[in-house]
């Protein structure tokens, strides 16, 4: 599944080359240093001591939801992360599946039966122990529930068929899969339930109001890292170190190392940045735009790290849905794949680059960036230049005219070609690429109404009926294997965001996705797996029901008095064995 999380160190750095930064107004900026980390030679010390101050960090959003089988955005998941853990986990310097809630498992029927043996020392964080009726519980009851509004149903869908989970004893669970999974280790990462806690909502219908935002945070109860200690809206959430949690160090510590930790809740991304400056925050995901400002710092008390290019995908997506509540004249334009490759080729990305993020970025085409090796192979996809010309012209050519001289095109039935386009309020980059794009739009005859609002707003938009939106700017936030993609890119996926849900592709080429994406998930040979995805990445590329616009580079920037911090784009690296020193 799509899901978020930012990382960070100190010991066994390769260094980029200094960066010189100059201001708009040319004065002299000091040198910044990026460093970039080398993870392979990441290795987590264990501390001689270990400050017991608070641990702060940046939260962009209050949580749309507590329930992790119901978060579908970073809002939530950055919120309620480190409660839960999975049967098993990726080790990111290996990036090789290792054990987690479970310690062990083997493989039978040609890999269609896996036997999975669970660890006996896991309790929940309120106590009570952790067994193989959690697991049923989670999958049969929960993830497989039809009535169950979770993308990880999505996930456990193998060709239309679901999986079965059984319970052999107290410790031992089956899972029985309906043709070989490929990537059936990594899914199982997913969060794993309390059936104490959550069986009755399920048993009551009430599941998908279970551990919404009014509840009290102590009733949320995992076998992560973490508790919720305190959740206050619009300010911060406190977490508190689960006392019962199970991974201990090479000298029997108890992680995680750090047992109090806020997440300081600032919509407001330069009001952040200021307050990581001041200390008030001890680690920062870092814009293109902020290192000028951190250059000028006289007291460089951080560093800054660069993760390379992030899995993350930033694009332009219009309403295909036909029962969305928006005219059915613009839903007939945004199904027309000539009127999308027209707006594709109205899109600056390379202005977009060097405008937005200072050239830290490079224009995207296609549903994966860079950092999806091997599935990204540049030549291999179209792409499409910036070209306001030819992006008229093929306006123009299904039937799109600016009959009136007004300046505004209007489609054969005589309506002005005009939509409203939102992006959420506070993201800067997306607020500057709505304007631009609104600008070029307008050269060519359209009217862009831009519209900025609240993030867990534009959520609901996107995600629930009546659906009522035109067209976004919003992002995804990438995953290692294209399966964890499926609730995007098949047709029944819940995140597909231009038409969810579909009883039946709407469209050949998304009947064609469908059928690659299952067949990926069923082809254990590598390299034909790496060509399947290439071949319905393609197609996805070339139908632009999202139009992608640019990969930027993943930096953050962390005090010094964080130890063992170790960055990758796709998370931290032993993350519960960072610590600081130096109280305040």
């Amino acid at each position: 599944m799509f899901a978020l999380i930012l990382a960070f160190l100190i010991m066994f750095l390769s260094f980029l080359p200094f960066h010189l930064l100059s201001s708009p107004k040319g004065e002299k900026l000091q040198i910044i240093k990026i460093i970039k980390l080398d993870i392979q030679k990441a290795f987590p010390e264990i501390p001689q001591e270990i400050s017991k101050r608070v641990l702060r960090f940046h939260l962009s959003s209050d949580p749309k939801t507590l329930n992790p089988a119901l978060a579908m955005e970073t809002s939530s998941t950055a919120v309620i992360g480190d409660l839960f853990s999975g049967l098993t986990k990726l080790d990111l310097k290996t990036m090789k599946v290792k054990p987690n809630l479970a310690q062990g498992w083997e493989v039978r029927e040609g890999g269609k039966v896996w036997i999975f043996y669970l660890r006996k020392d896991v309790k929940w964080s309120d106590g009570k122990p952790f067994t193989a009726d959690d697991v049923v519980f989670t999958f049969n009851e929960v993830y497989l529930n039809d009535k169950i509004p979770t993308t990880a149903r999505d996930i456990f869908t193998i060709k239309g068929k679901k999986i079965k989970v059984r319970k052999i004893d107290e410790y031992t669970v089956e899972f029985i899969l309906p043709e070989p999974f490929a990537p059936f280790l990594n899914s199982l990462g997913v969060e794993i339930l309390p059936k104490h806690k959550l069986e009755n909502y399920v048993k009551e219908g009430t599941f998908s109001t279970a551990w919404n935002v009014n509840t009290n945070p102590k009733e949320i109860v995992g076998t992560g890292a973490y508790k919720i200690e305190e959740y206050v809206k619009g300010q911060r959430v406190v977490y508190r170190a689960n006392p019962y949690y199970y991974e201990k160090d090479e000298n029997g510590n108890r992680l995680p190392y750090i047992k109090e930790k806020v997440g300081v809740i600032i919509p407001d991304p330069d009001t952040a940045l200021l307050k990581f400056v001041n200390g008030e925050i001890d680690y920062i995901g870092v814009r293109a735009q902020d290192l000028l400002f951190l250059a000028n710092q006289k007291d460089k008390d951080f560093v800054v790290y660069d993760l390379g290019a992030t899995p993350s995908t930033t694009f332009l997506v219009f309403n295909q849905n036909p029962n969305a509540k928006i005219p059915k004249y613009k839903i007939k334009w945004f199904r027309d794949r000539t009127f999308r490759i027209a707006i594709s080729h109205a899109i600056d990305r390379e202005g977009i680059v060097k405008l937005v993020y200072n050239g830290l970025a490079q224009p995207l085409y296609t549903p994966i960036t860079p950092a999806n090796r091997p599935y990204y192979e540049e030549s291999y996809y179209p792409k499409f230049e910036f070209n306001l010309k030819k992006a008229r012209e093929l306006l123009e050519s299904i039937g799109f005219k600016d009959r009136d001289g007004d300046g505004i095109l209007e489609d054969p039935e005589g309506h002005d070609l005009e939509f409203t386009l939102i992006t959420n309020a506070g993201n800067k980059e997306r607020e500057m690429m709505g304007a631009i794009i609104k600008e070029d739009l307008r050269k060519i005859g359209i009217k862009v109404h831009f519209q900025p609002i609240d993030f867990n707003t534009l959520v609901s938009k996107l995600t629930s009926p009546p659906y009522e939106w035109e067209a976004v700017i919003i992002g995804l936030t990438g995953s290692i294997d294209p399966h964890f993609g499926r609730n995007v890119w098949h047709s029944s996926g819940s995140l597909h965001m231009w038409y969810p849900r579909q009883k039946q592709p709407s469209t050949e080429w998304e009947k064609k996705v469908d059928e690659l994406i299952d067949k990926g998930a069923t082809e254990l040979n590598y390299e034909k797996r790496v060509q399947i995805y290439r071949e319905m990445f393609r197609i996805i590329t070339e139908e632009q029901p999202m139009i992608f616009i640019a990969a930027p580079k993943s930096m953050v920037a962390v005090k010094k008095h964080l130890k063992n911090v170790f960055p990758t784009v796709w998370g931290w690296y032993e993350p519960y064995r960072v610590y600081l020193i130096s109280d305040r």
